[in-house]
């Protein structure tokens, strides 16, 4: 759902790939590569919002019809004219000047912490401020389970874990049937009509 393209590839978190961030085209290739669409958006990361490798990635998207984001820390950069949406954060100078890994790098982080905590809630993974989408792979992850269906629901522990062994730890499920009180394949097809969305599907069983 999400993929990080960075300027050299995967190489370049921990070895620089000197030039890969100067060359337009290979922005434009790299995404070429990802079978890029228009049902995709790109989102542009530069502090400074002129990096070519970035730029032509845009160049590219915009050609197809991709809906495009920018992130800079440079209000009035080249990047700002190429995007639907420009998201600029205004840092100030660097302490230490060049090193746009502190405060740039810091800023333009928390912009796409926000991006993509607000994807996660409008595709139903999030119920009220909780993670509902928790995958019980490890004991920490089992206490966390338990835990989100106590706060959204209040139910004691017993019938927490009875549920949760009922439905296979599906954490969603779980508290569907405990605040509808409904059986399993009932609560699972409304579930499944609501999209995934428990809001909208603790609506959809009042209205019945």
């Amino acid at each position: 759902m999400v993929q990080g393209i960075i300027a050299g590839g995967d190489t370049a978190i921990r070895k620089a790939v000197e030039g890969a961030e100067d060359n337009m085209e290979l922005g434009k290739s790299d995404l070429i590569e990802r079978n890029l669409s228009s049902n995709d958006i790109v989102v542009g990361i530069a502090a400074s919002g002129r990096t070519p490798y970035v730029l032509g990635a845009l160049h590219y998207a915009k050609e197809i019809g991709v809906t495009t984001i920018g992130i800079s820390c440079n209000p009035n950069c080249e990047m700002k004219k190429l995007v639907d949406v420009m998201i600029a954060p205004v840092v100030g100078p660097e302490v230490i000047m060049g090193s746009t890994r502190m405060k740039a790098g810091t800023a333009q982080k928390l912009v796409l912490n926000m991006i993509s905590t607000g994807v996660m809630i409008k595709i139903g993974k999030v119920y009220s401020n909780l993670m509902v989408d928790v995958q019980a792979t490890n004991e920490k992850l089992i206490h966390r389970a338990k835990r989100i269906v106590k706060l959204a629901t209040g139910a004691d522990d017993v019938t927490i874990e009875r549920i949760l062994n009922e439905t296979d730890y599906n954490v969603k499920l779980t508290i569907l049937i405990i605040l509808t009180s409904l059986e399993k394949p009932e609560a699972q097809k409304l579930l499944e009509k609501a999209e995934g969305y428990i809001e909208k599907a603790l609506k959809e069983n009042r209205t019945k």
